[in-house]
């Protein structure tokens, strides 16, 4: 071979080789984008999915929670707390604690967020931002009320009158699972606390009810919405001093909210709506309490608990009239 030949040769050969590394290349950014797509098609396919799943679970949830009728209780335990004045006498330092507060802190929240609150909601509303802001920020005011008031002073009271509707209706072995009864026969009273009060709150609980507030912007559905998925949440929370005096285990706990829970998120979507209505959280506070005793109660003489009859007149081996409906609910 020549001289001159050589150099062209050694050009070719070169070529050759970068082009046959242009075309692993080329064949490698093919393989990675094609790896790319497909991971994006799996990870859109499971997001699909899971998002499938969510909604046919929720699906479920409120179906059971329609036909459960347990949100009829808290609205009994309205009408008993009216009925039944001398419920009233011990509550009356604790409700004036919180009406003060009540009134700084909503007189607060309409002073530094109601303007901003209905500049947002203008973006969806229009005009009626400064209407719809209203309830928003009472509802605001109710939720942080009631955080400070049962973290304070409120828990005592809402257990004691969870115990004293107990006893009333029978559930004397119960309640001493939690406290002394003093007394004999119908003048059985309330003694010394046995358990420390439980803290309803938790920090996930209040994080996932704060990160879902802003679901309250979107006009009524939104709202809908962000009950639901609290009353969910925190219907259980209204039976911990029930699951407290049972002294069930977290296993036991986690059982007996799966089975009942579309009555759970029934139960706690009703109280959630109760409290947006103005200046009334600390009331419902109060019923839902006696709502959740009276609960209980029917739970325990439906699985054949003994039934003290002689603690009070109205204690009886059958269930209310509430629970009658809800059974009747839960058969349809």
């Amino acid at each position: 071979m020549s001289t001159s030949e050589q150099p062209t040769t050694l050009r070719e050969r070169n070529a050759r080789l970068n082009d046959s590394d242009a075309e692993d290349v080329k064949g490698q950014v093919a393989s990675s984008s094609r790896a790319a797509k497909d991971k994006a098609v799996a990870a859109s396919k499971d997001t699909k999915d899971i998002a499938i799943q969510q909604v046919r679970v929720a699906a479920t949830i409120g179906t059971e929670a329609v036909t459960s009728g347990a949100y009829l209780y808290p609205i009994e335990g309205i009408y008993y707390l009216i009925r039944h004045p001398h419920l009233w006498k011990p509550l009356a330092k604790p409700m004036i604690f919180t009406a003060a507060l009540s009134f700084i802190i909503t007189s607060t929240m309409f002073l530094f967020t109601y303007l901003p609150q209905a500049a947002v909601l203008a973006l969806f509303n229009g005009p009626l931002a400064f209407v719809t802001a209203v309830p928003l920020v009472l509802g605001e005011s109710s939720t942080i009320i009631l955080l400070l008031a049962k973290a304070f002073w409120l828990t005592p009271v809402l257990d004691n009158l969870f115990d004293e509707v107990l006893l009333a209706q029978g559930m004397t072995s119960l309640v001493a699972h939690g406290r002394d009864i003093e007394g004999s026969g119908s003048g059985k009273r309330l003694g010394k606390a046995l358990l420390a009060p439980l803290n309803r709150f938790t920090k996930e609980g209040i994080i996932q009810y704060i990160l879902s507030f802003p679901l309250n912007f979107i006009p009524v559905v939104g709202t809908v919405f962000f009950i639901f998925y609290n009353g969910n949440k925190q219907g259980p929370n209204y039976h911990a001093r029930y699951f407290q005096l049972k002294r069930m285990s977290d296993a036991q706990k986690k059982e007996e909210i799966r089975k009942r829970r579309g009555s759970y998120t029934a139960f706690g979507t009703a109280v959630l709506a109760l409290n947006l209505i103005p200046g009334a959280s600390i009331f419902f506070a109060l019923s839902s309490a006696v709502g959740a005793a009276l609960w209980a109660a029917d739970v325990e003489k439906k699985a054949g608990a003994q039934v003290d009859v002689n603690a009070s007149s109205e204690a009886s081996q059958d269930v209310s009239e509430v629970g009658k409906k809800v059974d009747q609910k839960t058969e349809l």
